[in-house]
């Protein structure tokens, strides 16, 4: 059930391409079916970082059982994909990584 979110100030030529390669990394990275993720991409948002309008994004990491001891190998392989795919520095991107209890995620008229 990993759900991923991009927001970036940025106006995206190819939100399929950079929806799908995230998909992929987030199942890679996380060793979870492609199958249980969801991404989110929004674009050309209002959006200032550090005091300026300069390319940003925010990253958000939502998964059940979440490795917090991986966080820094999850923001390092998140922060080159962002910047591989749509040019933004890794010192422009914030991540949120969160784990919430199974009883808090809803798919399929249950929770998990």
């Amino acid at each position: 059930m990993p759900l991923v979110t991009l927001t970036t100030n940025q106006a995206l030529a190819d939100k399929s391409a950079l929806c799908l390669a995230l998909s992929k990394a987030t199942a890679d990275l996380l060793g979870k079916p492609e199958s249980y993720v969801m991404v989110l991409v929004q674009d050309a948002q209002t959006l200032s970082f550090a005091g300026t309008k300069e390319p940003a994004a925010l990253l958000q990491l939502k998964s059940l059982g979440l490795a917090e001891d991986l966080t820094s190998q999850y923001s390092e392989k998140l922060c080159n994909l962002v910047n591989e795919q749509v040019g933004i520095p890794s010192s422009r991107i914030y991540i949120e990584f969160s784990s919430p209890a199974r009883h808090l995620w809803g798919w399929d008229k249950r929770t998990f």
